[in-house]
Parts: C-alpha cells; structure tokens; sequence
C-alpha cells in the first residue's frame, strides 16, 4: 500500500466553505483528509512546491505555472478559489499618474506575486509602459525555489517593508492588494480603475484568476477517485456569477485566465519558458487518470 493511501492527504484552502465540501465529498470515497490551519493561505505555497508536504493546496497561479515550468511535481485541480479585478492594486500617494511610470520607483511584495503579474500585464498592454524603463523594488523572493528574478529587478534592503517605503515616500507607486494599508492619501494610480477592469474583463471573456488548487502528482495518482469528487464538491459550491465569472471551474472554464497569466509571467521574466495550459490539462489528466471531459475540458 502506498504511503499516501496509508495516511490519507493533508490539505490546505483558505475557504471555509470549500474546504468543508471537499473534506465531506473525500472521506465518502473512504479517504481521511486533513485540513491544515495555514494563514494567510499563501504562506504554505512553498513547501508545497519545493517540499510536497500537503497533498492539496489553495496557491496562486503564477506559482503554480512556475512550478511546473521547473518541474516540480504538482497538478492544476481546474478550481479557482480566488478571483477578482486587479486593475484598482496599482496606487499612489501622490500627484503622480500613469503618465510618470516609467522612470518612477514602484514597489511589489514579490516579482512572482500574482498581482504583480497581473498589473504589470495590464500596463504594458493597455498603457504601452516598458516595463524595463520603470525602477521596480522587491520586498520578498518567490515561493518556487529555483525563480531568480530579471536583473532589471531590485531587492529592497533587508528589514525594509513595502507600506511603510510606500507610505513614507520611498516608493512613487506601489501594486498592493489585500496587504493595502489604511490610509487617505492613498488613490488609484489608473483612473477609473473598476470601470477599466469590468471593461478588461468583458472584452477578454474572462476576470484575473489569483487563486487554484494545485496537487501533488503522487496523491493524484493515489486518490483519483477522492481528488474527482473533490472537484465536484467545490464546484458545485461555486455557481457562475455574471456577467464575470470570478470563480471559474474546470479546464474549459480557466483556459483564458491561466493562459493569459502564463503569457504575461512569461514576458515579465517569472517564467523560465512557456507553459502552455494544454501542458496543464494533459499533465492533471495523465496524473489522475482521467480524460479532460471529467474534469470540464
């Protein structure tokens, strides 16, 4: 019998409510599993990766696709868990606009940082910004162990801290999602933000995807059955919203996303090659033993 099979999985999601479905619809297969208290849930993407030290684990995206690029040996389990507009993460304290971005100093927590990512996407696509004319800074290294990032990247100094440089001024911008400080001087660096991000998402079919489930090869091959009725459980928890869908299920569903995250991580330097979503399907598919229809493809 395989260790996996002995022990059971051990898993990590930061929703309540999917965790819960996931956990119900696997021990009715005649697996344990057991959930690790992991917060905030990014903080266990790293042993994940380099380490597998739980089978199933809520990660973002852009490490996940780093992960694979490297190969380590982890699966897309086709669920979002995390989803939602990005365009409003890019602010200022000052006067500053998008106008002045290149040749201003803008902070990020990580290169690898999946809002990062996503930003950095939009102002090269939609604002036409050389990234490489813009002075970025650092605070922490990516969660997969191999990621070097761009030489055209700064490291802050050790000890330093993204609010704090951003709101004392050694930052002119800084891209920040939930880790935003509270504080009214702070604004939106692109104008209209939420009205450009529902219009972004509209004309791409598809909104900025930050969280999926990623699972070892080995408790794929082990727990196919549990890991299907897993999949079942949470997306039956995750109907469709409109006219966005934030959390999209299955291959199908997160095929534009994930691609399209691919594509800018791959042009930003936080892949080391392409990681075509065709790559994802046939690696989660031949992991589990199953044809991409089971699991929305």
């Amino acid at each position: 019998m395989k260790p996996e099979e002995e022990h059971g999985m051990k898993m990590v999601l930061g929703r309540d409510d999917l965790a819960a479905a996931a956990e119900t619809a696997v021990r009715a297969t005649g697996t344990d599993l057991e959930r690790l208290d992991v917060r905030p849930v990014h903080k266990a993407s790293r042993g994940f990766v380099n380490d597998t030290d739980v089978d199933l684990c809520e990660l973002a995206v852009v490490t996940l696709l780093q992960a694979v690029a490297h190969g380590k040996p982890v699966v897309l389990l086709p669920v979002t868990t995390l989803g939602r507009h990005q365009h409003q993460t890019l602010v200022t304290c000052g006067e500053l606009t998008l106008a002045d971005i290149e040749g201003s100093t803008v902070g990020v927590r990580s290169w690898s940082q999946t809002t990062g990512v996503w930003v950095r996407g939009f102002l090269s696509e939609q604002y036409g910004v050389d990234l490489r004319n813009v002075d970025w800074v650092v605070y922490e290294d990516g969660h997969v162990g191999e990621h070097e990032d761009p030489a055209w990247v700064k490291r802050a100094p050790e000890g330093a801290r993204l609010q704090t440089d951003f709101l004392e001024g050694r930052l002119d911008f800084g891209i920040m999602g939930n880790e935003l400080p509270a504080d009214d001087r702070i604004r939106t660096a692109i104008p209209d933000a939420s009205d450009v991000a529902q219009q972004w998402a509209l004309t791409k079919g598809f909104a900025p995807v930050n969280h999926v489930i990623g699972v070892t090869a080995s408790a794929a091959c082990a727990h196919s059955a549990a890991l299907c009725a897993a999949y079942d459980a949470m997306r039956a928890a995750l109907p469709p919203t409109s006219p966005v869908d934030f959390s999209p299920v299955g291959f199908d569903a997160l095929r534009g996303p994930v691609a399209q995250a691919a594509q800018f991580a791959l042009e930003q330097g936080v892949l080391p090659r392409p990681v075509p979503f065709d790559e994802l399907v046939e690696g989660s598919c031949a992991a589990l033993g199953v044809e991409p229809a089971r699991l929305g493809g």
